[in-house]
């Protein structure tokens, strides 16, 4: 990274971190680096583009953390628990990463990625996930009739649940999201107890 992308990528983390993605400008990004409003659209194209990149560097990270603490001789069920666990306080604790849960955020976050990475916007999330997916299916631990993707995509389904916890009922949504991660987790285990019958 350049020297003055750089400073621009510092200056608006910790403006993001302290603002929020809405409260913080270009022109506020390029002050606190100590550049020009002009060198910013230099390097980046959008405010959007730079948060994105932001996001997805912080959010790389807390998987990497999560990964790190994972005891891998838990079974699948308590590993998912730990993962959702993990990834769900992280998410809450670092103020870049809770923009997820501002659905007008997001939304605007979504479509400058879809435009950069097209149909891999889906499943960003958990990609790093895929491969434990696929060691457990065929170690025979869970089914393995359904794509490693495709069970990913249903814990980033989970994870999206969150960004509607205030319509679902904020009181009943720790509870719900363990239900549905549990119910998940006992189809899938079922599906390869069966598979080694």
């Amino acid at each position: 990274m350049e020297e003055k992308q750089a400073l621009l990528y510092k200056a608006a983390k910790t403006l993001f971190t302290k603002n929020g993605f809405k409260s913080t400008s270009v022109a506020q990004i390029a002050k606190e680096a100590g550049l020009a409003v002009g060198t910013f659209y230099l390097y980046y194209p959008s405010k959007e583009k730079l948060f994105l990149d932001i996001f997805l560097a912080e959010n790389t990270a807390l998987k990497q953390r999560c990964q790190a603490q994972l005891d891998v001789t838990l079974e699948p069920k308590q590993m998912i628990a730990h993962m959702l666990a993990c990834n769900s306080e992280g998410m809450r604790n670092n103020p870049i990463l809770r923009e997820w849960y501002n659905r007008k955020v997001f939304a605007k976050l979504e479509q400058v990625y879809r435009l950069e990475h097209g149909g891999e916007a889906v499943h960003f999330l958990y990609d790093t996930f895929v491969q434990l997916v696929e060691t457990w299916q065929a170690e025979g631990k869970i089914r393995s009739d359904i794509d490693a993707k495709t069970i990913i995509l249903v814990f980033t389904a989970i994870v999206n649940i969150d960004v509607h916890k205030e319509e679902i009922g904020v009181e009943h949504f720790p509870r719900l999201l363990d239900v549905l991660a549990s119910l998940v987790m006992e189809g899938l285990m079922q599906g390869g107890q069966d598979a080694q019958s």
